[in-house]
């Protein structure tokens, strides 16, 4: 075993060790070193050398890169997470000949399924799952993020919001929260174009909100058009009012008269 390879093991166990301790300053310095150490590795993508080495630096780099993954969950870090994801990629998608299947393959990539998700980015989702072989789609990481997205495009959100007790990893809750959000958003949204005004107790349940005091603290940080007055909440300031202007009238003058001249050469 060659220095390098010597020291990035020390390191990553190090590593692991001030993360059971939860060091998370540490842990972050430590990581950022072994990123640094890897790019010394000859084996490491693109180039992808067959060296001695070859196989134990592609394993221990790739070790490491699925703790960055789950590292920045665990320090609520969404940027992080798809940084390190997609470094993480390369090396399921390009070492299947080199490396025997990772057992956190399917639980990560579970994991970027339900980042998409919660970041309302469903063609992205989509491009991600078919990208998949056909047989990890009957494993649970990744049928849990697939029967949610269906639960997320027929709006049957109770089921998205019980799907929390379902999660397979704990991992998975960050992004449950993180997917509850945004369907409360997609609520909020729907709301104060459909109605005008909701009993406050109506409109918690609708944003399915623990208490009332939580649902004045939503409407006071995120909806700041709405308002509360007499137990109600009006809607009417979120309201899109409906604005035909100059240039607009141009526009609908201009194609009236080519629709005109259209009808002359027909």
């Amino acid at each position: 075993m060659d220095r390098e390879l010597e020291e990035a093991n020390c390191k990553f166990a190090w590593l692991k060790l001030a993360c059971a301790e939860d060091e998370l300053d540490s842990c972050a310095t430590l990581l950022s070193e072994l990123k640094v150490l890897l790019t010394k590795f000859p084996s490491m993508p693109p180039s992808f050398e067959r060296t001695p080495n070859a196989v134990a630096e592609l394993r221990l780099a790739r070790a490491i890169y699925e703790f960055a993954v789950i590292f920045s969950i665990r320090v609520k870090d969404q940027d992080a997470f798809e940084r390190n994801f997609f470094q993480l990629k390369v090396f399921y998608m390009d070492t299947r000949g080199i490396l025997p299947p990772s057992p956190e393959e399917y639980r990560i990539l579970g994991l970027n399924l339900m980042r998409l998700l919660a970041e309302n980015r469903v063609a992205e989702f989509h491009t991600e799952l078919e990208l998949l072989p056909p047989r990890a789609l009957d494993h649970p990481c990744i049928k849990y993020a697939v029967e949610l997205e269906q639960s997320f495009m027929e709006g049957t959100y109770n089921r998205l919001t019980n799907g929390r007790q379902a999660v397979p990893h704990e991992t998975y809750l960050y992004f449950m929260d993180l997917l509850a959000e945004t369907i409360r958003d997609e609520i909020a949204d729907c709301s104060g174009q459909a109605y005008d005004h909701l009993p406050v107790d109506d409109a918690r349940k609708m944003l399915m909100f623990s208490s009332e005091q939580k649902l004045l603290e939503y409407i006071s940080e995120i909806q700041h058009e709405w308002e509360v007055q007499n137990h109600s909440v009006l809607f009417h300031m979120a309201k899109v009012q409906p604005r035909v202007g100059i240039q607009a009238h141009q526009m609908i003058k201009r194609s009236l008269c080519y629709a005109r001249e259209l009808e002359r050469v027909v």
